[in-house]
């Protein structure tokens, strides 16, 4: 039976359908608030039907293995030590574990989301500055799978002044959807987060993207979710050191996190497209 399921959800045209062309916010506001029921018996047999569509549910790094909600679930921590972090001074590490999506260098101030479909720097981050300091740059996508870690960290020493919050929709941001929805992530809602080096470029931006089913994200420098019903102001300052490795938010269910880096880096030789990366690993190295 599991078998037969995710074989139907690998046809894309299905795929697409049963995850995009549905009512996209009100099915993330009820998985949001269903994901938050406090129950450990349901959480378990939730649990046990998500393993139906999925095959990579490992909570055996998981500093607990169970769960009084489906969001406990989702934000799980890992063990101490699950994942190592290079601390090699020239490299930057993957911020998250994911697939590694597109990835190359930032034509002028072009990214490709996927092959034939470019946006602007302009549309995904509404910062003059920030589009000029990554101009001819290098970028990569993670995508975080629902099954995988959902907490994200620092790929370096780094400080954040700001986080800039953009509201917006809930596509599903995996390959199928990004074939075919035109400049996806600049649609969806995303945050934009730089990270200051003591260098400038050195520093590089994250730009978590939500997705379909919570769309919900936090980060410690911030006392609030930012999600749907938030409604507050969009740029939200704050003043937060992190060393390289530490936890920076999470987000309350999978979604894709894009990196920018100036030319000031390269890609690290264990890139490849479609490759699964974890948090703390190579991902950029300084030329």
């Amino acid at each position: 039976m599991a078998k037969v399921i995710r074989k139907l959800t690998q046809i894309e045209q299905l795929n697409f359908l049963l995850t995009n062309r549905v009512p996209r916010k009100l099915l993330t506001r009820i998985v949001g608030w269903y994901s938050d029921i406090n129950s450990p018996l349901l959480t378990k047999i939730t649990i046990y039907l998500w393993r139906l569509f999925v095959d990579d549910l490992d909570l055996e790094e998981s500093k607990h293995k169970k769960f009084n909600s489906l969001q406990s679930c989702f934000t799980r921590e890992l063990k101490d030590g699950a994942r190592p972090i290079d601390m090699r001074e020239e490299i930057l590490v993957s911020p998250c574990d994911g697939i590694i999506g597109e990835f190359g260098d930032i034509q002028g101030t072009t990214v490709y989301q996927a092959k034939g479909f470019p946006y602007e720097l302009s549309e995904l981050i509404p910062d003059y500055a920030l589009q000029e300091r990554y101009r001819d740059g290098v970028f990569v996508t993670l995508r975080l799978k629902s099954s995988m870690y959902h907490r994200f960290h620092a790929p370096l020493d780094c400080q954040v002044s700001e986080i800039n919050y953009i509201s917006g929709d809930t596509w599903n941001v995996n390959p199928v959807a990004l074939k075919r929805v035109e400049k996806l992530y600049c649609r969806n809602e995303r945050a934009v987060m730089t990270l200051n080096s003591e260098h400038q470029e050195k520093s590089v931006t994250l730009v978590p993207v939500a997705a379909i089913l919570v769309a919900s994200m936090r980060f410690k420098c911030l006392d609030m979710a930012l999600n749907l019903q938030y409604r507050g102001e969009n740029r939200l300052a704050c003043n937060a050191s992190y060393e390289k490795g530490e936890e920076l938010g999470y987000f309350q269910h999978g979604s894709t996190i894009i990196v920018f880096a100036t030319s000031h880096y390269s890609f690290c030789e264990n890139i490849q497209k479609g490759e699964r990366i974890s948090m703390g690993s190579p991902l950029l190295q300084v030329r």
